[in-house]
């Protein structure tokens, strides 16, 4: 899902290919040969039922985020040449992470494989055809709305923390919320994972909602490292075995809340939202767990005053960053507003003079930001004095679509219409020896999977 201008368009284009494709006409929307190379029928019963139940539902169905439900034939089939569109294009799921190029062995991955792509266009293409009902799928259980990401897994949180309420307006300027809590923790205890959940209608209106682990000093100044960070659409943080990020005792939590009035998204209710509350669930280790990694989150800041864009125009920013010791990049998530349109991570070697690009996002979104989870086994791993390279992209063009006014000169700034030009990574902390076993068995899987692959 994107913003309310193109959900606008979203419904806009589906009318009219739903009443083209009802009077027989063709549209230059529409894909119209299916070059997917499949031949056999595809129905919905036999074949799309269950990539729209493993994918999709769970956004599409009542009361959930998605601005239609999809958990019947009957209710898909209007949406059909749309849901063909937004396949092939790859904006559904929405999980914008290039495929071809970089790092792909991600956990929690959203994107549809690309058979499952070629079936959904087949089955528009040879007429969406229902299929003996004998066929259908079971309905997966679904999750409550407002159920915790990771409870199907790892049962309930350990530790549940509530911001204070705030009402967020139909309209007006952004709004900022900082306070602080009570974490509730009597002793150091290794994070297993995280979410931030705004709680009900307030995931339409927080653009993000920050939590730092805090310690107030005697002269009122504030010592603080980050627990996690919320934007619009992201799903939780899980820390790598055999890795600590530690839950501070005695501390407490500062929240850092930037709501948006009126809400952003398909979704919007452009009306006040009461009693704004975000919620932070922790889940822990048992006591006594050991590690012998250590792994924080931080925000690694581009050239965030360099960053002003034209009416009309682009933009590029880009950050380094190296350390003293080796590391490795557990997670990646870049974060801007309505401007930014792609990011990419990269890493530098000087000794070699050669650039390694791991993570690119080519169609990047405000409304959907993903912490991108690598898999343990194939984490990137950055030695000593080697050098992380941020880049963001900006389009202040009509072309994009997430643009609110093309005509506006556009700064770094808080607010939603201004832009941002950082990312959040989350970093592993190695010894040398940890370094080096890490990187022979990574490089042992490597083979593996390529002989595996011919």
């Amino acid at each position: 899902m994107s913003n309310l201008q193109e959900w606008n368009q979203f419904f806009r284009i589906t009318t009219c290919v739903t009443i083209a494709a009802g009077l027989g006409l063709q549209t230059n929307i529409a894909i119209a040969a299916d070059d997917t190379g499949i031949q056999d029928p595809v129905t919905y019963s036999g074949h799309v039922a269950r990539i729209m139940n493993e994918n999709c539902v769970v956004c599409h169905r009542e009361g959930g985020i998605g601005p239609m439900e999809l958990t019947s034939y009957e209710s898909v089939r209007p949406w059909a040449p749309l849901i063909q569109l937004k396949v092939a294009n790859r904006e559904m799921p929405p999980y914008a992470y290039d495929h071809d190029i970089g790092n792909q062995n991600l956990q929690a991955d959203w994107r549809l494989s690309q058979e499952d792509i070629d079936t959904v266009v087949s089955w528009v293409n040879q007429g969406s055809l229902l299929g003996n009902t004998e066929e259908l799928p079971s309905m997966q259980a679904l999750p409550d709305i407002d159920a915790w990401n990771f409870a199907k897994d790892l049962g309930q949180p350990d530790i549940v923390l509530a911001s204070n309420p705030i009402d967020v307006p139909a309209n007006g300027n952004d709004l900022w919320d900082k306070h602080f809590i009570d974490s509730g923790i009597t002793e150091d205890r290794c994070i297993k994972a995280l979410q931030v959940k705004p709680r009900g209608e307030a995931k339409t209106v927080v653009h993000h909602a920050n939590t730092y682990f805090a310690e107030i000093n005697e002269d009122g100044g504030v010592d603080r490292k980050p627990v996690t960070e919320y934007a619009m659409g992201k799903w939780g943080e899980v820390v790598p075995e055999g890795v600590c990020r530690t839950a501070f005792k005695d501390s407490m939590v500062q929240w850092d809340i930037h709501m948006y009035p009126g809400g952003l998204g398909g979704s919007a209710p452009n009306d006040v939202v009461k009693d704004n509350v975000v919620e932070l669930g922790i889940w822990l280790h048992p006591p006594g767990y050991q590690a012998n990694i250590t792994q924080d989150l931080a925000s690694y800041q581009l050239d965030q005053g360099d960053l002003f864009i034209p009416p009309h125009g682009t933009a590029m920013t880009q950050g380094f960053h190296s350390f003293d010791h080796p590391v490795r990049i557990d997670s990646f998530q870049p974060h801007g507003h309505l401007r930014m349109n792609a990011a990419s991570l990269e890493i530098f070697y000087p000794e070699t003079g050669k650039t390694e690009l791991v993570s690119m996002i080519s169609n990047w979104s405000a409304t959907w930001h993903h912490s991108h989870l690598y898999e343990q086994d194939f984490a990137p791993l950055v030695p000593t004095g080697a050098v992380l390279v941020t880049k963001q992209w900006y389009d202040n063009t009509d072309a994009n679509p997430n643009n609110p006014d093309p005509r506006q000169w556009v700064g770094w700034g808080q607010r939603t219409a201004d832009e941002m030009s950082h990312s959040w990574i989350a970093i592993s902390h190695l010894d040398e020896e940890t370094y080096q076993e890490l990187a022979e068995r990574q490089e042992t899987r490597k083979r593996a999977q390529l002989t595996s692959m011919d």
